[in-house]
């Protein structure tokens, strides 16, 4: 390549992240469930949804279903809990400086995704929302489930609203509700995945959540270098 060609950071490219063990290290929901006692049993079933065994609106339902009664003041411990994942705060700060757009979209719940998203200085992101009232969760959701095929729909919204080219998205998920999203973007990839997800992607990653930069680049850099 020559000095003259642009760095392969350079393209505007929109990324798209799951968020429950991706972004962060924990399920949010496995968290919340702690409250209600129930973590064994939703923890089961969020396993068997990433796995892809089991239709995941479905199982939102079943596992929200066991949050009944759980007072909302329980998410000020939830977000307390979350760690973000190693090398999340340096992916998202270097797309930043490359002046690319980050959003979230996830399985999980807005009310946590938004305050993570807001720390990290994102300001697009999709999620469920808990029914609250008299200040405890009912077990239910509020609006349309962001299940595998929402995700989907979802990068391809935003890419739009961005005027980011498919071909210029890049789509991170550990999930089998992540697969339609990782298979629609420009680069997809799976991310400490489950097996079914490694095996459908496009490529994976490990590591540490910024070695994504590195693979993009790479993926970059024949294209730059023509």
């Amino acid at each position: 390549m020559s000095s003259a060609a642009p760095r392969p950071g350079s393209r505007r490219r929109l990324v798209v992240m799951d968020v429950d063990s991706t972004l962060i290290e924990q399920e949010v929901i496995e968290l919340l469930a702690d409250h209600a006692g129930t973590r064994e049993q939703v923890a089961a079933v969020t396993e068997a949804a990433m796995r892809g065994e089991l239709d995941f609106a479905g199982s939102l339902r079943e596992r929200v279903a066991t949050l009944a009664g759980v007072p909302v003041s329980a998410l000020d411990d939830v977000r307390a809990r979350a760690t973000f994942t190693p090398g999340a705060r340096e992916l998202v700060a270097e797309a930043h400086r490359r002046g690319w757009t980050v959003a979230l979209v996830s399985g999980g719940f807005a009310e946590i995704v938004g305050e993570l998203a807001a720390e990290l200085g994102i300001t697009t992101f999709r999620a469920n929302r808990l029914e609250v009232t008299g200040g405890r969760l009912t077990g239910r959701t509020v609006g349309p489930v962001v299940d595998r095929a929402a995700k989907a729909a979802a990068l391809r919204e935003f890419a739009a609203a961005e005027g980011v080219d498919l071909a210029d998205t890049v789509a991170i998920g550990d999930g089998a509700n992540d697969l339609d999203m990782i298979a629609a973007a420009g680069v997809g990839i799976a991310f400490r995945a489950k097996p079914v997800v490694k095996e459908q992607a496009p490529h994976s990653v490990d590591g540490r959540l910024d070695e994504v930069l590195a693979l993009v680049d790479a993926l970059a850099a024949p294209d730059l270098a023509r």
